[in-house]
């Protein structure tokens, strides 16, 4: 019988997994831009152990292995920022993500005035911009960080019957 993924709140035991996990995830992304100096590559434990003390922080597990993460909080405007969304690899292309963004928003809805979601991607990130518009985000900006990066900065409106469901 296998073992099916739990997905829970993040605690202070989990920020090594977190970050290994991070550091694994976001390879692909470095290659892709060819920089390996992004803030997911050399965030420290020290900084991650902070974030999860403020910010709302989401862990996939597999028995006892983190194979996913993410991250959101509420800005005092109301808008829902989610951040960091990462599945080991060989768990992609199973719905974890998506699972994983679900249950984010379900968890930032739950107690904050939340007016939308809203998210950011690199314009090479084709599987996550697939990804975020099957969840119902919409580009809202792209901003060019240099000649080899634009960020896509995508939003989600939350409606009334979103709300009343959390």
């Amino acid at each position: 019988m296998g073992m099916s993924v739990i997905i829970s709140v993040a605690t202070e035991e989990d920020a090594e997994q977190i970050l290994k996990l991070q550091y694994l995830g976001y390879q692909s992304e470095a290659e892709l831009y060819g920089d390996w100096g992004i803030e997911p590559l050399t965030q420290t434990l020290e900084s991650l152990r902070a974030e999860l003390a403020e910010r709302h922080v989401l862990v996939a597990r597999l028995g006892d292995e983190v194979v996913g993460t993410v991250r959101g909080r509420v800005d005092d405007s109301g808008v829902a920022r989610v951040g960091r969304l990462v599945v080991h690899p060989r768990m992609q292309r199973h719905g974890l993500g998506g699972r994983l963004l679900d249950a984010v928003e379900r968890q930032l809805l739950d107690g904050h005035r939340v007016r939308s979601f809203e998210l950011f991607t690199g314009h090479r990130s084709l599987g996550n911009l697939r990804l975020y518009a099957r969840h119902g985000y919409q580009q809202r900006e792209v901003r060019e960080v240099s000649r080899r990066l634009s960020m896509v900065t995508l939003e989600k409106p939350v409606h009334a019957e979103l709300a009343a469901t959390a």
